[in-house]
Parts: structure tokens; C-alpha cells; sequence
């Protein structure tokens, strides 16, 4: 019986001795290690992937302390390790989902390949399955604008934070729903024109870098709109030319001759669709333009521009422009 009792807590010593080693004391990774964990991965999976990642010491540990805790659910997601961790406390971070959330930087005046681009150097997946989404997920715009072919315009420039979980899918609503909260804000929301007055702010947004412009040069575009003048608005001509994949980095004569309903040298009106994402300000110029009578603006070389009235007077302010660029060089 002694012997028996010896051996019994011999035994216990050594699990004692093997879990405190397995569970308790702190792994030191080598290296920063990010584990991705999917939905739908049983716990046995999770503790296995966990020990080939080196972040914990023991599957059978990690197990064992899961089912001493009452088998609580472990949430899916990408975690980061970089700091000394036992088998305790990594299952507590799997608990609460402490999972490490991805930053995206969508600055106003990004178009939807900017932002594939942007997604896909964030590690969230490549370009292309963001591009998709924003060319098919047009029923997210359903109750905001019906005649929306693209999710274009309305992927609200913002810093947001992702999970490598989160799907082509996810991103692109977490956008349209960030810009259905700005325009329920601004009393965009509903408005009959909404499809109208976004694809004018994103040419807007796309004109000018100063929001005390903004308001200018909407009523700029919607003066030559109502005389029936050609917007000429080269964000656009550029816009055509990134959708037929010609696009050089600056436009050629043969941009603006370009077959396309986003010329707008070529065809009257506004382009078919908004050709960026605009930010707040110019969403508000759009629906507040500037009570001015200016049919013509161009840089100044220092960051803002010159409006006028007539051809002679624009005329003037380009040659203005010129002078100023060629004393610049």
C-alpha cells in the first residue's frame, strides 16, 4: 500500500512538475509571430496550430486548462505575439479576443483601386477581392442610391481597423456604412439626389485640396451644367482612362479623346458614376455650392485657384499660371 501511495504521488509530482512546465511557465518567442485562428476551428485544432507556432509548449496543456475553465468559446481572429506568454494567459487573450486589428488609411479623394491597394498592404487580402466587392455589393446602397453600378463614392475615406478574418465583403459595408452615418448627418440621407450630388463632390474633392475652394468650384461645375457647357473636368478624363487600364500617370491628347462616358471633354453632363470617394467637405459643397456666377478656375501654382467669369478673363489666368510655373523651374 505504501508503496502504491508512494508511487501515486510520484505521479502527481510529475504532472505537477510537467503542467507547471507546460502551462504556467512563460514561452519567450524568437520572433514576433502572428497565428491566425478561422471560424469554425475545434479547440483541439486551435491548441495543435498554437504548438507548431511555438507560442505554447502543449497542446494536451492548452486542452486540459479549456476543459478546467468550463469550455468557454475561443474567438476566431488573428492574434500577434511578441511579449513571454504561458499556455494561462494565451488561452485568456483567445477568450476575450484579443485579436490584432489591421489599420487602413483611406484619405479623402481615393478611388476604389487606391483602396484595394491600400486593403491589400495592410495584409487583408489581395486588390483584386476588393475590387469585386466594390463592383457587386451595389445592394448595400440599395436605400441610398438604386442607380449605383459600383460602391464607388460611397467607401467614406477614414482610418479603420480590420481583422485578417474580415472578408472583401466585410470591409466595403463597414465603409458604406461609415458614409450612410456622415450623410444621415449632413441631411444627405434621402436625398432624391444623393447619386447627383456625390458623383459632383467626388470631381470636387478630386479639383482642390482646400475645403474653402470646394464650394467654389461646385458651383463652377454646376454653372457650365446648366448652360449646357462641357464640364471638361480632367479627374474624370483620368478616372476613364484607370478603367480601360491606359492610364500613364498624366493625360496625353489621346486621353482626352478617348471614347468614354467619363470623358467629360467628350460627353455633356456629369460622368455616369462619382470617380472617388470625397470626404465630408466636399459632399457639403456639393449640396451647398457657392451662389457665384464663375464658369472657368485653374491653379495658381501655390496650391490654390484662379475662378473667372468670361474666356478672356481665364485666358489671362492661365497665361498667369504658366508665367508662375516656368519661374518655378
Amino acid at each position: 500500500m505504501r508503496a502504491l501511495l508512494k508511487l501515486v504521488v510520484v505521479l502527481v509530482l510529475g504532472f505537477a512538475i510537467w503542467f507547471g512546465w507546460a502551462a504556467l511557465l512563460p514561452v519567450q518567442p524568437s520572433q514576433t509571430t502572428f497565428v491566425l485562428l478561422r471560424p469554425g476551428w475545434s479547440t483541439r485544432h486551435i491548441a495543435r496550430n498554437l504548438q507548431q507556432q511555438g507560442v505554447i509548449r502543449s497542446s494536451a496543456a492548452f486542452l486540459m486548462v479549456q476543459y478546467a475553465k468550463g469550455l468557454p468559446t475561443l474567438k476566431a481572429g488573428e492574434y500577434k505575439f511578441d511579449q513571454p506568454a504561458n499556455a494561462l494567459q494565451v488561452w485568456h487573450r483567445l477568450v476575450q479576443g484579443d485579436v490584432y486589428a489591421r489599420t487602413v488609411v483611406v484619405p479623402e479623394g481615393f478611388n476604389m483601386y487606391d483602396i484595394a491597394q491600400a486593403v491589400e498592404q495592410a495584409g487583408l487580402g489581395p486588390a483584386s477581392d476588393f475590387i469585386t466587392a466594390a463592383r457587386s455589393d451595389t445592394f448595400l446602397l440599395r436605400d441610398v442610391d438604386p442607380d449605383a453600378k459600383t460602391l464607388e463614392g460611397y467607401l467614406f475615406p477614414d482610418t479603420y481597423q480590420f481583422t485578417r478574418i474580415d472578408t472583401a465583403h466585410d470591409i466595403v459595408a463597414a465603409m458604406v456604412h461609415r458614409f450612410k452615418g456622415e450623410a444621415q448627418r449632413i441631411g444627405l440621407l434621402g436625398n432624391a439626389d444623393t447619386h447627383r450630388i456625390v458623383t459632383m463632390a467626388s470631381i470636387v474633392e478630386k479639383e482642390t485640396a482646400d475645403p474653402k475652394e470646394r464650394p467654389m468650384v461646385a458651383a463652377v461645375y454646376y454653372n457650365r451644367l446648366q448652360r449646357n457647357m462641357a464640364l471638361a473636368a480632367d479627374p474624370s478624363v483620368i478616372y476613364a482612362a484607370l478603367l480601360a487600364g491606359r492610364y500613364r500617370g498624366t493625360i496625353y491628347q489621346s486621353d482626352l479623346q478617348y471614347d468614354s462616358p467619363y470623358n467629360t471633354y467628350r460627353y455633356p453632363g456629369l460622368p455616369p458614376g462619382p470617380i472617388a470617394n470625397p470626404g465630408l467637405a466636399s459632399l457639403q459643397a456639393a449640396m451647398h455650392p457657392a451662389r457665384v456666377d464663375f464658369l472657368y478656375f485653374v491653379s495658381d501654382n501655390n496650391g490654390h485657384h484662379r475662378f473667372a467669369r468670361s474666356l478672356e478673363e481665364h485666358a489671362r489666368n492661365v497665361a498667369a499660371y504658366r508665367r508662375s510655373v516656368a519661374a518655378s523651374q
